[in-house]
């Protein structure tokens, strides 16, 4: 295959765990079949004041501690240092894509980049090309986020997605949109975090971290029903485990982690007993550690966890608001079936069967 320039659009500026990963897996994972890839690095002096508020206040229902802030600013600070080491393009801004220098392939996505009820990239049209210098436009495990597939889509978003030469989704929901929409059923494939391998990151963050050197269950995520806080606690209890929260304050956990930075997540996931969680990239990092775990869905973010949960078999993981108390013990005490891992590895091959064939110049929507 020749070697293409490729720019990859995404939310990679986000303080997110799974949108920093999400980035970093899918950059390495094209540079490692020979491409020269960079993230394009687009900026918004209002979006960035919005993120930045949203990570010193990351629950909105919840006021952060006058005590947490000191924390927060750290865990910011370490997504600031990950993200710069990334290989980005040259800066440019949001509304000024013709800005960039021209890519043989751009790349949109992962992660929500469609979803139209995005508190801040939601409508913004970049993440559809606009603007963009290239030889072919590519959706890699792209998703509309909670935008339900009930609700169709505009003639305008309509139109921009037959810009794309080929389109992947990484759920249903999705694939139902664009199916929908434009007459083209898309391949579901793996998150990028699935897809492709993540290397050794101990030493790359800086900080303490004594939470993960003991067996701990990682809890990862905020805004849990109390139904679900319960049966994680008792089950946590009998087993004697702390349960610890990372990023995000959880007044139930045993212990918090603020400050955690992005590697430091990846192997806080990576070295515990078992993860809790409600947050799509909390589950992704479970499976690809073959870690026990057990999720719920929240309004914002149930289409994405249940399309996850369905495409890998895993549907038993994710709990019902209504399950027995003892409901999620099985299911924190042994990792996964070991069908969900097959079906993983056949999505890997189906999404690396993707790949190769969209940045083939002659593949087109069908």
């Amino acid at each position: 295959m020749i070697a293409l320039r490729i720019g990859i659009l995404t939310f990679h500026r986000c303080i997110n765990y799974g949108s920093y990963w999400q980035a970093r897996c899918l950059v390495e994972g094209l540079r490692a079949r020979g491409h020269d890839v960079v993230i394009l690095d687009h900026h918004s002096r209002a979006i960035n004041l919005a993120e930045w508020k949203c990570a010193l206040r990351p629950d909105p229902g919840l006021a952060s501690p006058e005590a947490d802030f000191s924390a927060l600013r750290a865990k910011m600070q370490r997504f600031f240092h990950a993200i710069d080491a990334l290989p980005l393009s040259k800066r440019f801004p949001l509304d000024r894509p013709q800005d960039v220098a021209p890519c043989d392939v751009v790349v949109v996505g992962s992660d929500e980049v469609w979803n139209r009820s995005h508190p801040w990239y939601g409508r913004c049209g970049l993440f559809y090309g606009d603007g963009i210098r290239t030889d072919r436009l590519v959706a890699y495990a792209a998703s509309f986020g909670n935008h339900d597939a009930g609700c169709g889509l505009d003639p305008e978003s309509t139109a921009k997605l037959r810009r794309f030469d080929v389109i992947s989704v990484r759920d249903d929901n999705s694939r139902a949109l664009v199916e929908r929409a434009i007459g083209y059923s898309p391949d579901v494939v793996l998150d990028p975090c699935l897809q492709f391998p993540i290397e050794p990151t101990t030493g790359e963050d800086e900080g303490d971290v004594s939470n993960a050197r003991s067996p701990y269950v990682a809890l990862y995520g905020h805004g849990f029903s109390d139904a679900f806080a319960t049966r994680v606690r008792h089950w946590a209890k009998r087993r004697g485990l702390p349960v610890v929260s990372i990023g995000y304050r959880n007044h139930w956990a045993d212990a918090q982690w603020l400050a955690a930075g992005p590697h430091e997540f990846a192997d806080f996931i990576a070295g515990a007993q078992a993860v809790a969680t409600n947050f799509f990239h909390g589950c992704v990092f479970a499976l690809r550690n073959r870690k026990p775990f057990v999720c719920e869905a929240s309004w914002y973010r149930g289409n994405k966890l249940r399309g996850l949960m369905a495409s890998v078999g895993g549907e038993r993981h994710l709990l019902a608001h209504d399950a027995g108390p003892d409901a999620c013990d099985p299911l924190l005490d042994a990792p996964p079936d070991a069908r969900v891992f097959e079906r993983i590895a056949r999505l890997r091959d189906t999404s690396w069967r993707y790949l190769d064939l969209a940045l083939q110049p002659q593949a087109r929507l069908a």
